[in-house]
């Protein structure tokens, strides 16, 4: 018998989706921005479980990265190939997958998993970001459920929104990473002036001191050339 769960209201609804707004301009790690998501759609679609994959683009592999429910064992094994079991279609087609019965169908292959936690219906909606897909979210019902067109078009609009925060999310990770690669070669550059100034050694000397002091003293090597900036400073 299909049973009937209880809906969320429109004040759920924008209240999910105002958080997650938020995380896109928040500077909350990429974990804890997925984590954010997945318990928010869990919340706001009334289900049991919440799965998020990402889709790693060079090796076109999709991996879960977050879920408010399962087991950490679960989240550290798996991986799909873009085409590959309900994950891995809806990534390819870019459309929406909805199963009755999880333990009847026979595209669901994690039958063992899904009897161990109580599994039963499922919808699966692909994450996009200006038609491209970065990933898939997945919910689960422990009871029988028809998903209708309005819980498609919740998870779907949470979905992309979803993907718009984890984007956003890791462009500014990337933007550090640049500037702080930017800033090291700075410093080490303005270092490396100093001691070819002042021990008369070539560029290649002082750069190979600078990284030989950075290996023994198990540091990187912007905190040797602060080190040594500050120190000409002080003599100066």
């Amino acid at each position: 018998m299909v049973k009937v769960k209880k809906k969320s209201s429109a004040k759920d609804y924008i209240s999910a989706l105002s958080n997650i707004s938020k995380a896109i301009t928040s500077d909350l790690y990429l974990e804890d921005v997925l984590k954010l998501i997945v318990t928010l759609t869990a919340n706001v679609m009334k289900a049991k479980i919440c799965a998020l994959w990402l889709l790693e683009e060079s090796t076109q592999e999709l991996k879960i990265r977050a879920t408010q429910a399962m087991s950490k064992e679960y989240l550290k094994e798996r991986m799909l190939k873009v085409g590959e079991g309900i994950v891995g279609l809806v990534a390819k087609d870019r459309k929406p997958i909805i199963i009755a019965n999880v333990l009847e169908d026979p595209q669901y292959k994690e039958k063992k998993l899904a009897r161990k936690e109580g599994l039963v219906s499922m919808i699966s909606v692909p994450m996009m970001v200006k038609n491209r897909v970065i990933g898939v979210i997945n919910c689960y019902t422990t009871i029988a459920y028809k998903f209708t067109k309005s819980d498609i078009e919740l998870l779907g609009t949470v979905a992309n929104q979803a993907a718009v925060a984890i984007e956003n999310t890791e462009l500014m990770v990337k933007t550090r990473i640049v500037q702080e690669e930017l800033e090291t070669r700075k410093k080490v550059e303005r270092a490396k002036g100093i001691l070819m100034e002042e021990q008369g050694l070539t560029e290649q000397e002082a750069y190979k001191l600078i990284r030989k002091s950075s290996m023994d003293k198990r540091v990187a090597m912007k905190e040797i050339a602060e080190a040594i900036i500050l120190s000409h400073e002080i003599r100066s």
